[in-house]
């Protein structure tokens, strides 16, 4: 009777598997159908869905109905979804949530690639060309927009709150994002997406994104590593300014011998599948020399936006980072613990006065940005400075790599949070104040 034991394991195996399998679509539906019905929401607000997509998270998260749950939230998964998946799966409670918690890297690794595809992306929609006109304007933007807010939210956190120098960093650094999605809705809804202050937020906006980009990185590494010394930051500064460098030249080069390539091809999906070796490879380079994978798939983008296939690109990529992205930012939510930032807890109050603290740094430091620039023909400084405003998805992506790698305190993390969606609030609902007062104006005067 050698077979009943044998019997008995099949039975378990399939039951696992079974489990496992409900586990892993139930997941996905629940995240697909909040992510969807907030994103509508936000569409009919006239505000981004992105943030939809992350509120939505938070709803079925740690800070909610607790129905997706990462492990490291130290949260339970609701009874309901734990009996309904212990009933269907004919396992016991304490066995699924232990499978729940060993397969969960399987969506964030979903999520990561979901990361990659929108920093590809968004590489890959930075028209360079264009930006030569107000190169100037655009990098005297770009660079205080990003030294500003840096260097004073890290130098407050650091010596008025005592957060620790790395997580100090980090969220000096989350806040020198600009949206360039956003920013460029909002400029084109409104007809200044062609005039010189819109040319200017989106040239800016696009170098803010490779300055970011290249903090996050030095600091992500730097986090992992232990000691924080001057050597190693030279060292991967030094490298990523050269990595993103050699990705602009091959920008120019590159992309013809890719162009070639993907014309030899004739089997279906030759241009998604060849782009993704292209982005994979970047993020392995990346990573090989001590940069973040993240920096790799925006240099990917670089490397690709002067492909003559650069429409074919966008529309492989498209969906991929409408499923996978949406992941990404979901679990952010998901994450969350919105209780570090409730005013009756006393032990809280610390916590709000550094969410707020963050808040007015990064909108005084983009609004700042837009004084400092010249310029022969008059602009509106202050039309520029609230289009560097929003954080938007950029924010969002600093903040899970921060939380991925572990960097972020609850209290830090929540803060960081808040800053990222008051700013994208407010600079759709300003910038549409401030232009719709001016063409009101206009068309009174004439």
């Amino acid at each position: 009777m050698d077979f009943v034991p044998t019997l008995l394991m099949e039975v378990g195996s399939h039951q696992v598997e079974v489990t496992e399998t409900l586990i892993g679509v139930g997941r996905f539906l629940v995240i697909f159908v909040a992510a969807r019905f907030m994103a509508e929401l936000m569409v009919r607000l006239q505000l981004p869905t992105i943030l939809g997509e992350l509120v939505a998270g938070v709803v079925i998260g740690a800070s909610g109905l607790h129905l997706v749950v990462p492990p490291e939230a130290q949260a339970q998964l609701s009874a309901g979804v734990l009996g309904l998946l212990s009933s269907l799966g004919g396992m016991t409670p304490e066995a699924v949530t232990s499978l729940y918690g060993e397969t969960f890297s399987s969506l964030q690794v979903v999520a990561e690639i979901g990361l990659f595809s929108l920093l590809f992306l968004t590489g890959l929609e930075s028209e360079l060309d264009e930006l030569v006109a107000v190169g100037v304007q655009a990098g005297t933007v770009a660079f205080t927009g990003v030294v500003l807010p840096f260097a004073a939210g890290t130098a407050g956190l650091y010596y008025l709150f005592h957060v620790p120098f790395i997580p100090a960093v980090f969220a000096g650094a989350a806040m020198t994002a600009t949206s360039i999605g956003i920013t460029a809705s909002v400029f084109g809804e409104l007809q200044w997406l062609k005039r010189k202050e819109g040319q200017i937020v989106i040239g800016a906006a696009v170098l803010d994104d490779i300055l970011g980009i290249v903090i996050l990185a030095v600091v992500v590494s730097l986090a992992g590593g232990g000691a924080f010394t001057l050597g190693p930051i030279v060292k991967l500064c030094t490298a990523a300014v050269i990595f993103v460098a050699v990705a602009l030249v091959l920008s120019r080069f590159a992309a013809p011998a890719f162009d070639w390539v993907v014309d030899q091809l004739k089997a279906p999906g030759d241009v998604a599948v060849a782009s993704f070796v292209v982005l994979t490879l970047c993020c392995f380079a990346a990573q090989a020399i001590g940069l973040e994978a993240a920096l790799g798939a925006f240099a990917a983008g670089l490397i690709l936006s002067a492909s003559k296939h650069t429409h074919d690109i966008e529309s492989a990529v498209k969906p991929l980072v409408a499923l996978f992205a949406t992941v990404f930012f979901v679990l952010i939510g998901t994450g969350m613990d919105l209780s570090v930032l409730n005013p009756f807890d006393p032990a809280n109050h610390e916590g709000l006065v550094v969410a707020l603290f963050l808040l007015v740094v990064a909108v005084v430091g983009k609004v700042a940005a837009g004084w400092t620039y010249t310029s022969k023909d008059p602009t509106n400084r202050l039309v520029v400075g609230l289009g560097m405003m929003p954080r938007g998805e950029v924010g969002l992506i600093f903040l899970g790599l921060g939380t991925q790698a572990g960097i972020l305190t609850p209290a830090l993390e929540a803060a960081i949070l808040l800053m990222v969606i008051g700013t994208t609030f407010l600079a759709p609902v300003l910038l549409r104040l401030v232009i719709g007062g001016q063409s009101e104006t206009a068309a009174q005067t004439t």
